[in-house]
C-alpha cells in the first residue's frame, strides 16, 4: 500500500507552479457532476439512501458547489413500484439548488444495445425527472452516457445525438474520468464485513489517487491546448464521496481551482473539438480529442492507477 500512495503522490508534482519565490496554486476551473443518483451503494435500504444524500449535500451546500446529478430513474423502483422516498432524495437534490440530467433508465450500453432501444431507454429516464424540474420551472437539458461509451460508429452517434437534440439535450463529456467507483465497492465492502481500518486506507489513498488524476489531466491539458481548459469532473452517489467529498473540494481549492456550472464548462471552445473516437472504451474527452488528432502513443503515459490493495478488496481486476 505505501509504495502504491508513493507513486501516486508523486505524480501529483507539478501541480503549482513557482513564481515570485515561492509555490502558488494555478488559476483553474472544474465542473462537478454525479453519476447513478439517487445513490450507488451496496446498502439498499432507504435509511441508508437518505444519510448519504444528507451527507453529499450538505457538503456541496457547505463549499457553494453548482452540481449536475445524472440519474438512473431504475433505481426509483422498488419491487416493481415507485418508491416515494427515492423520489424525496431527488427533490433533496433540487431543494440544494441543484440540476438533475438523464442517465437512462437501465444504465445500459450504447456500444452493445441497439440505438431504438437505447432511445427508448432514455424517454424511461426521464419520465420522473422531467416532472420534477418542470415543477420548479427548469428544463432537463444534459445527458450522460453510461459508461462514455457513445457507440462504435460515427453514424450511430450522429443520430443518436440527433435524436438527444429533439428532445432538448446536451451531451455532458468528461475530462477528468477516474475510477472513484472501484474505491467505492472497497470501502463498501470493507464497511459491510465490519473492517474500519480497511474503510480507513481506502479512504486514505482515495485523496492522493484523485489529485494525481487531475495533475494527469492537467498536463493533458496543456499539451493538446497549450493552456488549462475548464474541466469536467466525474464521479458517483456513493459512500465514499459522501464522508470525503469534502477532503477531495480541499484539494481542488489547494490546486487553485474554482467551481463552475456545467453550462460555463462546456462554453469553453476545447469542448468543440472534433471527436471520432469510436472504440470500445469509455473514457476522458481528452483523450477522444487526442486520439481524433493522431497524437503519438506516447501522449497517454502516466495515467495514475488504482492502487492494487483497492483494487483486491473491491473485486475487481481491471480499471
Amino acid at each position: 500500500m505505501k509504495r502504491s500512495l508513493l507513486i501516486l503522490m508523486m505524480a501529483v508534482v507539478g501541480c503549482v507552479e513557482t513564481a515570485g519565490g515561492g509555490p502558488r496554486p494555478q488559476r483553474r476551473q472544474v465542473a462537478i457532476t454525479f453519476d447513478d443518483l439517487p445513490v450507488i451503494s451496496t446498502l439498499q435500504d432507504d435509511t441508508s439512501w437518505e444519510e448519504i444524500t444528507r451527507k453529499l449535500l450538505t457538503t456541496l451546500k457547505t463549499n457553494s458547489i453548482p452540481v449536475v446529478g445524472f440519474i438512473n430513474e431504475t433505481k426509483l423502483y422498488a419491487n416493481d413500484k415507485l418508491d416515494p422516498a427515492r423520489v424525496a432524495l431527488l427533490n433533496e437534490w433540487l431543494d440544494a439548488g441543484l440540476e438533475l440530467g438523464n442517465h437512462t433508465f437501465s444504465h445500459h450500453s450504447l456500444n452493445s444495445t441497439p440505438l431504438s432501444d437505447f432511445e427508448s431507454d432514455v424517454i424511461r429516464g426521464e419520465e420522473v425527472t422531467r416532472g420534477l424540474m418542470s415543477k420548479r420551472q427548469k428544463r432537463l437539458r444534459y445527458f450522460r452516457h453510461p459508461f462514455l461509451h457513445t457507440g462504435r460508429s460515427i453514424e450511430t452517434r450522429q443520430q443518436f445525438e440527433s435524436f438527444l437534440h429533439s428532445r432538448g439535450y446536451s451531451v455532458a463529456p468528461v475530462t477528468v474520468d477516474n475510477s472513484d467507483w472501484i474505491f467505492a465497492r472497497a470501502y463498501d465492502n470493507a464497511r459491510d464485513t465490519n473492517d474500519p481500518a480497511a474503510m480507513q486506507q481506502v479512504a486514505d489513498a482515495y485523496v492522493p489517487y484523485m489529485e494525481a488524476k487531475f495533475a494527469y489531466f492537467e498536463n493533458q491539458s496543456v499539451k493538446l491546448f497549450g493552456r488549462q481548459i475548464r474541466q469536467v469532473l466525474l464521479v458517483h452517489a456513493n459512500s465514499i464521496n459522501a464522508d470525503h467529498f469534502k477532503d477531495i473540494i480541499a484539494m481542488l481549492k489547494r490546486r487553485g481551482y474554482t467551481f463552475i456550472t456545467l453550462k460555463d464548462a462546456l462554453s469553453d471552445k476545447a469542448y468543440a473539438s472534433p471527436d471520432t473516437y469510436t472504440g470500445p472504451g469509455g473514457i476522458s474527452w481528452l483523450d477522444r480529442w487526442a486520439i481524433s488528432r493522431k497524437v503519438p502513443a506516447n501522449f497517454f503515459k502516466g495515467e495514475p492507477r488504482t492502487p492494487a490493495f483497492v483494487m483486491q478488496l473491491a473485486g475487481v481486476t481491471s480499471e
